[in-house]
């Protein structure tokens, strides 16, 4: 009972204006490195249009295992290899 009771001590209205500045800035740095990441990875917009490219056509009814056999194809690599030259002419 004292554990359901900690939880509800637990509140987002509680942080200090110190933790949600704090929050604030991670969020601001979080999203600007998952910028740069992509930015220096422009093979992770090939891949993920490439896997949603084939949902929409082939509409599985198992998306999950779809997915699975999607990413675990031996021959992605040159897939994705062979869509990045073709993007670069």
């Amino acid at each position: 009972m004292a554990e359901k009771d900690d939880l509800a001590k637990l509140h987002l209205g509680v942080l200090t204006a110190e933790q949600q500045e704090r929050l604030r800035q991670f969020k601001v740095n979080t999203r600007i490195n998952n910028e740069k990441y992509l930015i220096s990875h422009p093979e992770v917009e090939v891949l993920i249009g490439n896997f949603m490219r084939d949902v929409l056509f082939k509409r599985p009814a198992d998306i999950r295992e779809f997915a699975a056999d999607h990413f675990t194809n031996p021959n992605l690599h040159e897939v994705i290899g062979s869509k990045m030259e073709g993007n670069m002419e």
